[in-house]
């Protein structure tokens, strides 16, 4: 549909202005009342108020009532029939997927365990066959997707699309992994490290939601963290910002897959972690210690809370260098709760730069093992493009039967 660009600085100009700040709020928060609205956008309630009106008129937003505060108000959203999102969170061993609306309302999600050394070609044939599937269950196919978000266990260098470092996640080195995937499904890609996308989920819906800057360190398998500022990601140069997993402890330390030594994860990862365990206990993956540590086994709680303490000192440089005021703490690990955080948070007293406002927070992630996954649906919505001057008519699923959508 064509349109005559308004003339800068007309009243038309910055109307149009107006809806597109009010459209490209809600797809970075989701679900916002009006007051939350103009509060996010600047504009005066009023303005927030007859914009709402004109676009839940034309298709493009979606309203409801809820309760704030005790008093009913008005909550906004993007209009579902825009289209669906897919967000993928491939770890060490897990691969979790979610599919979403435009107001992030998860419709349908799976996961499944992977082998440690998961290959790309495999691992994207068998994810685009999931997806599909996946589709097919809600009465549409992979055209209906608009965009797909992905987080790999691994910095990702933002000019190329590729993994940043040698040796972190072998077997999808030197491959443009977003458009490997494209090329298999025929939609838009965009893929990012799992902290960074865990961080960007807690600061745009999460415990991070309030914060003007915040940490969100991944503990798992593989340890990294992923860096917010005003709600932002910072990724540094070559997307290697955050890479607290590879911070020196000690130089003459076990040498570790980056080929360092004494990084630390080579003393709180989870193959560092499972290893100090005979075979005899079972401690094969890292369910196994949190369902040992829960049941009050003190070798499981001791590893666990050593684990804790060596992740504090660690980020304690990083709080020296970026001066947060809040971490956030997920990953597999990150479920173990105070038995981490607890020794985290004593170690960060006794090594970090004391400050008049007192240490960062720290808490545990708002979506537990999903944290990614719905990062990666933030990032895939974040390059979808919703033109609020023109009706939603171009995309398949808005000429279809509505699909079976769940909360």
């Amino acid at each position: 549909m064509a349109r005559r660009n308004a003339p800068p600085g007309s009243q038309t100009s910055l109307r149009e202005a107006n809806r597109a700040r009010v459209v490209e709020t809600l797809k970075r928060h989701g679900r916002l009342t009006q007051i939350e609205l103009a509060g996010s956008t600047g504009l005066s309630p009023a303005t927030v108020s007859n914009i709402v009106k004109e676009l839940t008129a034309s298709g493009l937003l979606h309203t409801s009532f809820t309760s704030r505060s005790g008093r009913r108000a008005t909550l906004v959203s993007l209009a579902r029939q825009l289209g669906l999102v897919a967000g993928v969170h491939y770890s060490s061993r897990h691969l979790h997927i979610a599919i979403a609306d435009t107001a992030r309302t998860i419709v349908t999600q799976t996961s499944l365990p992977l082998p440690l050394d998961h290959r790309l070609d495999a691992e994207l044939d068998r994810l685009s066959l999931l997806l599909g599937d996946m589709m097919e269950t809600l009465g549409g196919s992979l055209s209906d997707l608009v965009a797909v978000g992905m987080a790999l266990p691994a910095p990702i260098d933002p000019r190329t699309g590729m993994v940043s470092t040698p040796g972190l996640l072998r077997g999808w080195e030197g491959v443009d992994v977003a458009e490997s995937l494209s090329a298999r499904i025929g939609r838009q890609v965009h893929v990012d490290s799992e902290a960074n996308l865990g961080g960007l989920a807690e600061a745009r819906e999460g415990n991070g939601r309030t914060a003007s800057s915040s940490v969100f360190i991944r503990v798992g398998h593989t340890i990294s963290a992923g860096l917010i500022v005003g709600g932002d990601l910072f990724r540094g140069v070559n997307g290697k910002a955050g890479q607290i997993g590879h911070v020196t402890l000690d130089e003459n330390g076990p040498i570790c897959r980056c080929s360092n030594r004494g990084c630390l994860e080579t003393y709180a990862g989870g193959p560092a972690l499972l290893s100090l365990f005979p075979p005899s206990e079972g401690m094969h993956r890292l369910g196994d210690l949190l369902h040992a540590a829960e049941a009050g086994d003190g070798s499981a709680r001791r590893v666990i809370a050593d684990a804790g303490r060596h992740i504090g000192i660690a980020a304690a440089s990083l709080c020296n260098l970026f001066d947060p005021e809040l971490i956030i703490v997920g990953g597999e690990l990150g479920q173990a709760g105070e038995i981490l955080m607890a020794p985290m948070r004593h170690s960060l007293e006794r090594t970090a730069l004391p400050s008049g406002a007192g240490l960062p927070e720290i808490v545990g992630a708002s979506f537990g093992e999903w944290a990614e996954t719905r990062g990666a649906i933030a990032i895939a919505l974040d390059h979808v493009t919703v033109d609020a001057q023109t009706l939603p008519t171009t995309t398949s699923i808005a000429t279809t039967p509505p699909l079976p959508y769940s909360a």
